[in-house]
């Protein structure tokens, strides 16, 4: 019998409803769902894992805190980790069937983490170190039956380059975090703290962000402007650093001008690439206001119901063995789409426009033309990997930028517009766009105008741009640090332990004590370089040009050297953290200040009730209730009505709400009541 392994329950059914040739039963043990078929006159048997159902864990632990440890072995899941108790299941039901097959099959992603996954179940579960390998990045019937008829022997470098990255995550993730809190505990206070390979670099390049930004002085600058015919001319010196040589420009410039020269230049916009991860989570975060992780998250869904391909690639290329005329052909006979892939196709247009950018395991995002129900959610990323797609085949759109050039006195203003002449792809991609339509009016060379509304504005520059979410990951991409499928929990992670905060990412003044710690005192801690040559040996063993076990060698080589540097400095950083920490707890607790001049803190009574408090207490025994559930964070506003702060109140599972700290005030009397019921209030 074969056995095949898949990385999800979902997988499993789709697949084994792919290779059936008619009788396909369902089985039931361990409360998990299995399948048995037959196809070519073999037996088969489809289960699946679900993610990773071994983990790490150190060698005869004793949760002692001390580091360095390197002595690591694969356990099962739920022997490491209490919450991972789901997976005994699956384990036992692989393990079962393990025992009644011949030949073992990996039908897990096809990545390092999906090689890693089904190479663990084939050596642990099933006892054996030989098997075969499906490779496909799409779920439809005839992907998965291609997969299966050419399967190939099992991706041993894959599946050691996977496990080489999870032990060196785990040996740097371990021990600086333990060491970290070692220092904060012999400073006298504790914390959960963590740091690992990818987290300081990424915490660094945040932190470098903030310093720019501290240490950037606004300056004003001065610019020139008038109207004619509803259109703004500026001044062609677009900024004057010097407030005289404005007034002096201005003074000069008189009450008529002369239309000196007027440009007019069409230029072709060719279509967008296909989406890699990065770019489609760069793109559903500036379009749908979806952060890089809930993307991945929905486009795993839509993998998984096989509406899309394999979402984890870093390609921007599109093989014509992807059969793209068929797949337009299935878009077309969805109403929403049907418009625009019939006119690719009655116009042959298949050949996409591609970037650069390659994978070898997977092409680069795309719809697979198969319907499907979807949430919400998924629905719209699913709408906006679809038009991407049909617009990478589309006619290049043809943009007109125009400029009229006046000269006043010898002063010369600027008006410039830009305008669409043709579509092409705009008119699929429309809902995405982000364009600026300027049409000038008529001008003629020679025409003597009138300048409308002369005049002077003073504006000062502006300090860099914080970082996004979405844009962090493109940063961390550029800089190679961390994997396409990693980015965006390592971004997570670091908002998790409060190093950082905000829709605009702004490293919070722990996070910043932190990095000045570290960038002070263990500053290969923070390395770029060091963390970009280990991913690139990585790459080397999936090539088979280096051993894992040199890797991994290497790797404990150069930790070793960072925790003995790191010990050597471990009081100072200690007192740092913990100081840090104080100022941390201090600005936590802070919600607003009180009439009398004192901070409104939250504070937790003996009975573990939270509730508002002034410092100046017992001077002023001024107190306000507080929800016992929740995250509370200040706005740093005050509400309109009463007077008093205002705060955020983040429940599990349930939306934001913001509220005064007054429990009288008026923008809460309807608090409590059936919305129909104020409702008619309203109305009566």
């Amino acid at each position: 019998m074969q056995l095949i392994i898949c990385e999800k329950p979902k997988v499993a059914q789709t697949l084994a409803e792919a290779l059936s040739e008619g009788k396909l039963e369902r089985k039931r043990a361990h409360d998990i769902n299995y399948y048995l078929l037959e196809r070519n006159g073999k037996e088969i048997a489809i289960a699946s894992a679900v993610g990773h159902i071994y983990s790490l864990e150190e060698a005869g632990k004793g949760k002692s805190y001390s580091y360095p440890v390197f002595e690591v072995g694969w356990k099962k899941a739920y022997e490491v980790d209490k919450g991972a108790d789901y997976t005994r299941n699956y384990i036992e039901l692989l393990e079962e069937l393990a025992q009644k097959a011949d030949e073992f099959i990996v039908a897990c992603d096809y990545d390092i983490e999906g090689s890693l996954i089904g190479y663990n179940v084939v050596r642990f579960a099933c006892n054996s170190k030989q098997g075969k390998r499906m490779k496909f990045s799409a779920l439809t019937r005839e992907d998965l039956i291609e997969a299966y008829e050419n399967m190939e022997e099992l991706d041993y470098k894959n599946a050691q380059a996977g496990e080489a990255r999870h032990m060196l995550d785990w040996f740097w993730g371990i021990n600086l975090s333990r060491a970290l809190m070692g220092a904060l505990k012999r400073a006298g206070t504790f914390r959960i703290m963590s740091i690992g390979r990818v987290q300081g670099p990424a915490l660094s390049i945040l932190a470098k962000k903030e310093d720019e930004i501290s240490a950037f002085k606004s300056t004003p600058y001065w610019q020139l402007f008038f109207e004619s015919k509803k259109t703004t001319f500026m001044h062609e010196r677009e900024k004057f650093e010097v407030k005289e040589e404005a007034v002096r420009a201005l003074s000069a410039t008189g009450k008529e001008g002369k239309v000196m020269q007027i440009e007019r230049k069409e230029y072709a916009q060719k279509p967008p690439f296909p989406f890699d991860l990065t770019s489609l989570q760069v793109e559903a975060h500036g379009a749908l206001h979806i952060d890089p992780k809930r993307t991945l998250e929905l486009a795993q869904t839509l993998y998984e119901s096989s509406l899309i391909s394999y979402p984890r690639t870093s390609s921007q290329k599109l093989s014509s063995k992807l059969r793209l005329p068929q797949i337009i052909e299935k878009l077309s006979k969805n109403p929403k789409y049907s418009v625009h892939a019939g006119k690719l196709l009655s116009e042959k247009r298949f050949a996409p426009n591609e970037g650069k950018k390659e994978d070898p395991a997977h092409p680069a995002i795309h719809p697979t033309g198969l319907g499907g129900s979807m949430g919400v959610q998924e629905e719209k990323l699913y709408d906006l990997i679809v038009r991407r797609f049909l617009s990478t085949f589309a006619q290049d759109a043809r943009r007109e930028s125009q400029k009229v050039a006046v000269d006043s006195n010898g002063e010369k203003y600027i008006a410039s517009g830009n305008r669409t002449v043709f579509e092409g792809w705009f008119e699929i991609y429309k809902p995405y766009l982000k364009l600026e339509e300027v049409t000038l009016p008529p001008f003629s060379e020679g025409e003597r105008i009138a300048l409308e509304n002369l005049r002077m504005e003073e504006k000062k520059t502006k300090p860099p741009k914080r970082y996004t979410p979405a844009s962090i990951i493109s940063a961390l991409e550029k800089v190679k640090l961390g994997t396409k499928a990693t980015r965006a929990s390592i971004v997570e992670t670091l908002f998790k332990r409060g190093y950082v905060g905000g829709k605009q990412i702004e490293v919070t003044p722990f996070g910043m004590s932190l990095y000045r710690t570290l960038s002070k005192n263990v500053p290969e801690i923070l390395d770029e370089e060091m963390t970009r040559n280990i991913e690139e040996e990585m790459e080397k063993i999936q090539l088979g040009e280096i051993e894992e076990g040199r890797v991994i060698e290497d790797g404990k080589e150069i930790l070793s050297k960072t925790l003995e540097h790191f010990v050597s400095v471990e009081k100072t950083i200690g007192k740092t953290l913990s100081s840090g920490l104080v100022a941390k707890r201090t600005s936590d607790s802070l919600l607003g200040k009180c009439s009398c001049g004192g901070d409104l803190r939250a504070i937790i009574s003996r009975a573990k009730k939270r509730f508002v408090g002034c410092s100046n207490y017992p001077k002023c025994t001024l107190t306000y209730p507080l929800p016992q559930e929740g995250k509370i964070e200040p706005l740093g506003s005050i509400c309109e009505k009463c007077k008093t702060p205002q705060i955020k109140v983040t429940r599990k599972g349930r939306r934001p709400f913001l509220m005064c700290l007054l429990p009288t005030c008026e923008t809460k009397k309807d608090w409590g009541k059936p919305k129909n019921a104020s409702n008619a209030q309203k109305k009566n």
